[in-house]
């Protein structure tokens, strides 16, 4: 580990509230008091970085600087995207910045000639609405929404999609509000505030759902800050300056059932920030090694009113690393970097540090495939929170077990008090003081203990393959099995693994294009039944849409979007979301879903495979049963991979390998799909969902006057919702090729409707949103010029 303090970096002695780093790690902000104003000052990443960089003058350290807030600035966030930058101050204001295109260096203003802007960042949002100090931004997961808080009591979430307005003012703190995150899958933000309580929201209509007050209760005092942190599995919630027999902690809230069972101790002074590695880890494997993977973890960093910062591993029961006395004041802002291996902390002194791991230290961060394992990262004997009676000394709670590790490791060679204890000098808050043990070497060991989860059938990153284990059970052992239908075999029937339903999961689909789905299971009830949620975000442009069943396993290419339900429906969308067929209706549970380009491959629990083509709407491959192959040994299909012309092929675990030939197969004719109808909701997505189920269904019905009918009603409701994504792929599917060419799929008629005739129609519909200009401009200068040929 590297730890440098870059004296370059600095408000000209003033304090430093706040930084945050870009999410492209080229740069960074900081945000706090100026001379007669907030500053917020936007900085060169590479001098830190690199030393040669730091030396060279032809190398600017600082970008810009921007004068605008008129009190000190408290909080600067970066959007997801790094497109805007936000901050927050004591004038009552957001601002939200963007940077504008190079027109020439220009000077600080009120410096001296030297001090130029080498980047130009303008205000392009001041958001008003706070009656005190604004103490924290946060920008939603997905840049949808942009959260601030107030000492005037309350979190206000603006719609980042239309500054300045505002989607809603949570109400129920009574306290200074100072601290803000958002749960990573975006259900919940929570705030936590100087009443001595945390509260989580719901984002699906911005009510509470729950208030934890319990390990606040014994706080005195203040911090300026609260800042509090979720951690990138949505597992854990991690606050500020919790007590915990009459010691500062960070205390840990679990996600299931809000238990507050654990907490970081070791700070002898209130807790001011934590902050989680955007990363999830897996023990670095030694020397290439294949040894079992451990249970994944992850990374928390925590500041204090002591000046030191503690970095914690999810999987250890003590700090990787404590550094003491790292600042001369209050420890106020932490950020890491995308990679996970680099931090940047900020201090009320003034100053900055940054501390660079190796992944020796950290581990190995997990691959997008690897995330969508349940987490469940902490140490089973992890720091509980003690039971003991008030007024026991918390050493004796929760450091036992740290000393007795560090004898297991001949860390230590005997356990006085002094190793443990240290008197506290400097506190203002007389406590019995906890010095968590720097790690002596830094060839520490991580160690994982948590029991590992078996992985059963989920879905894989790997666009073209898709691992799947069979396992051969007798008749009798499926007989039991209330929804498997068993096939009828000489002595063996087959039952594949169905994937377990998960709370939610992530799926990366593509790399490029970035492409990744997001499935959120039993999100609210709506009239006794849950619903569950299906986002997919193409390249930071987002759709969702919800569906009436759990999702078990979801799929998809750079064309279309696949997800299975626990009710054996398959239901399949477009790139942008539209819905392309009424649900597919499966005989038995789904085992295995894969997508190639517009094709789609279902492998059931009962070992019958289909394959369908979306564009064609044909069915290639029906319930072919792998019985013939599979039955009387003890073959297993190691792996089964769709090509991109829809030809499913499997390789087997005794080295042979089958491939499915449609052609001579006998399969014909419409799948079987049954209409669905949901509760037509005021919700956008659950609108949306049911228009396009109308649309599907009258395809399916063949039914050209209710397909028109649905098509004009949908198109106005994309363009009353702002929907360009959705609206653009409908009119480029209506419109067709400009120029003909001969190797065209596109069809100019839908069940006899000529498409370039209900384009005419639509595009009035469009052109009455002035944001739709540019799109009706452009479609009807294309119909026009098709008219003249």
């Amino acid at each position: 580990m590297k730890l440098l303090k870059p004296t370059w970096v600095n408000h000209n002695g003033k304090p430093i509230f706040s930084v945050d780093i870009h999410p492209d790690g080229t740069k960074f902000a900081t945000g706090g008091q100026g001379q007669d104003s907030g500053k917020v000052v936007i900085w060169n990443m590479a001098p830190v970085l690199k030393e040669d960089d730091e030396k060279n003058e032809n190398i600017p350290k600082m970008l810009c600087q921007m004068d605008n807030h008129l009190a000190c600035v408290n909080c600067v966030r970066w959007s997801n995207n790094g497109v805007y930058l936000a901050s927050g101050g004591d004038d009552k204001l957001i601002m939200v910045w963007k940077r504008a295109a190079y027109i020439g260096p220009s000077t600080v203003f009120g410096s001296s000639s030297k001090l130029t802007n080498v980047e130009q960042w303008r205000c392009v949002s001041i958001l008003r609405s706070h009656s005190g100090d604004v103490m924290d931004v946060a920008w939603s997961p997905h840049d949808a929404w942009l959260a601030s808080c107030s000492v005037d009591n309350t979190v206000v979430i603006w719609n980042a999609v239309k500054f300045p307005e505002i989607l809603a003012t949570l109400k129920g703190h009574s306290g200074l509000v100072k601290g803000l995150t958002w749960d990573p899958v975006g259900k919940y933000i929570a705030s936590q505030a100087d009443d001595r309580s945390l509260k989580v929201w719901r984002t699906m209509d911005w009510q509470l759902e729950t208030s934890i007050t319990k390990p606040f209760d014994e706080c005195g005092g203040t911090t300026h800050v609260l800042r509090l942190s979720w951690s990138p599995d949505g597992h854990y919630l991690v606050s500020a300056h919790a007590m915990n027999n009459s010691g500062p902690t960070a205390q840990i809230i679990e996600r299931d059932g809000w238990k507050t069972n654990m907490d970081f101790v070791g700070h002898r002074k209130a807790v001011t920030v934590v902050k989680f590695n955007p990363k999830i880890f897996k023990k670095k494997q030694k020397n290439g090694s294949s040894t079992k993977s451990s249970c994944p973890y992850c990374c928390c960093a925590v500041g204090s009113k002591d000046r030191s910062l503690s970095v914690w591993l999810t999987c250890l029961k003590r700090p990787l690393v404590v550094i003491h006395e790292l600042f001369d004041k209050s420890i106020m802002d932490i950020s890491w970097t995308l990679n996970g291996l680099g931090i940047l902390v900020c201090s009320m002194d003034g100053s900055v540090a940054f501390l660079d791991f190796s992944q020796d230290e950290l581990g190995d961060p997990l691959s997008e495939e690897e995330k969508i394992e349940p987490m469940k990262a902490f140490d089973s004997r992890f720091t509980e929170r003690s039971k003991a009676t008030s007024g026991t000394a918390v050493v004796t709670n929760t450091n036992q077990a740290v000393v007795d590790r560090l004898k297991d490791q001949n860390l230590i060679k005997d356990n006085k008090p002094k190793d443990i204890l240290e008197s506290s000098s400097d506190s203002e808050e007389k406590i019995p003081a906890v010095k968590p043990l720097s790690v002596p070497k830094r060839k520490l060991e991580l160690e994982g203990e948590t029991v590992e989860k078996k992985k059963k059938g989920r879905p894989r990153k790997d666009s073209r393959l898709v691992p799947v284990t069979l396992t051969v059970q007798s008749p009798a052992a499926l007989a039991s099995e209330k929804d498997a239908a068993c096939i009828s075999a000489p002595a063996l029937a087959l039952k594949l693994p169905s994937p377990i339903p998960q709370k939610s999961f992530t799926l990366q689909v593509s790399s490029d294009p970035s492409m990744y789905l997001e499935v959120e299971n039993e999100m609210t009830a709506v009239g006794g039944s849950k619903l569950s949620r299906l986002k997919c975000n193409r390249e930071g442009k987002e759709w969702e849409t919800v569906l009436t069943s759990r999702i078990l396993t979801a799929a998809g290419s750079c064309e279309i979007v696949c997800v299975a339900c626990e009710k054996r429906t398959l239901s399949v969308f477009s790139a942008c979301g539209r819905r392309l067929l009424p649900p597919i209706i499966l005989n038995t549970p789904i085992s295995t879903l894969h997508c190639t380009g517009s094709y789609i491959m279902t492998l059931t629990t009962a070992a019958t495979l289909s394959v369908w083509d979306v564009h064609k709407q044909t069915v290639i491959v029906r319930d072919e049963s792998l019985q013939t192959i599979l039955s009387g040994s003890d073959t297993t299909v190691s792996q089964i991979l769709l090509t991109q012309h829809g030809i499913p092929v499997m390789s087997m675990s005794d080295g042979k390998a089958y491939c499915f030939n449609p052609s001579l197969s006998t399969c014909s004719g419409r799948q079987a799909a049954r209409l669905f109808s949901m509760p037509h909701l005021v919700q956008q997505e659950t609108t949306l969902a049911y228009l396009e189920n109308q649309i599907a269904a009258a395809l399916m019905l063949q039914s050209s006057h209710e397909y028109r009918h649905w098509l004009l009603i949908y198109a106005r409701y994309l363009v009353n919702e702002g929907f360009e994504y959705r609206l653009r792929e409908l009119c480029k599917d209506l419109l067709g090729p400009v120029h003909y060419s001969a190797g065209s799929q596109w069809e100019s008629t839908v069940m006899g409707l000529r498409k370039r005739e209900l384009l005419k129609e639509l595009l009035p519909v469009i052109g009455q949103n002035l944001r739709f200009q540019r799109l009706f401009t452009e479609y009807q200068e294309q119909l026009d010029i098709l008219r003249d040929k």
